[in-house]
């Protein structure tokens, strides 16, 4: 299991993208709703790691505002290797500003994280299925894309470990 920074959406775009989550379910496709206890809520993660220390991630980013009211807008969908389906998030200059500020901070503060989210590597999105079976991506990445363009504000962040109960509020 992984730890996250998460940005958390503004109320409509949450509630598109968990209409989105039934939608796939309904497909036959297992979504972020179902997985670990519903616990999941939707966002894009800024820094991922195996493990964070909430305390200490909060005292290096003291200062910084981790919930910027970024607007973000997720323009495609796409998948990664592994059958994981998301939402793309057109990466703009503010956007990759701030991840680029929060990543200093972090690593200034001796925090490792995970090479795939380290600025010049991350692909901004938001997960929706980490386990969609071949045979149902082209139904799913359809239904990705009739709800899209998708235009959400950041409203709140936190970091989260969900296989550990961890849901620790940024400011």
């Amino acid at each position: 299991m992984v730890a996250a920074l998460e940005l958390y959406l503004d109320t409509d775009a949450t509630r598109r993208i968990r209409v989105l989550w039934d939608a796939l379910e309904a497909e036959g496709v297992q979504s972020m709703r179902s997985l670990l206890e519903q616990r999941h809520r939707p966002h894009v993660s800024l820094a991922v790691a195996p493990r964070f220390d909430p305390d200490r991630v909060a005292e290096a980013l003291h200062g910084t505002p981790v919930a910027a009211p970024l607007r973000l807008s997720f323009q495609y969908a796409g998948q990664f290797v592994g059958r994981v389906l998301w939402l793309g998030v057109t990466p703009t200059a503010d956007l990759l500003a701030h991840h680029a500020r929060v990543h200093d901070r972090l690593a200034r503060a001796g925090i490792a994280l995970s090479e795939q989210y380290l600025p010049g590597r991350w692909v901004p999105h938001c997960t929706l299925s980490m386990r969609v079976p071949n045979t149902l991506m082209a139904a799913a990445v359809r239904r990705c894309l009739e709800m899209l363009p998708l235009e959400a504000t950041v409203t709140a962040a936190a970091v989260a470990d969900h296989a550990r109960h961890i849901a620790h509020p940024l400011p």
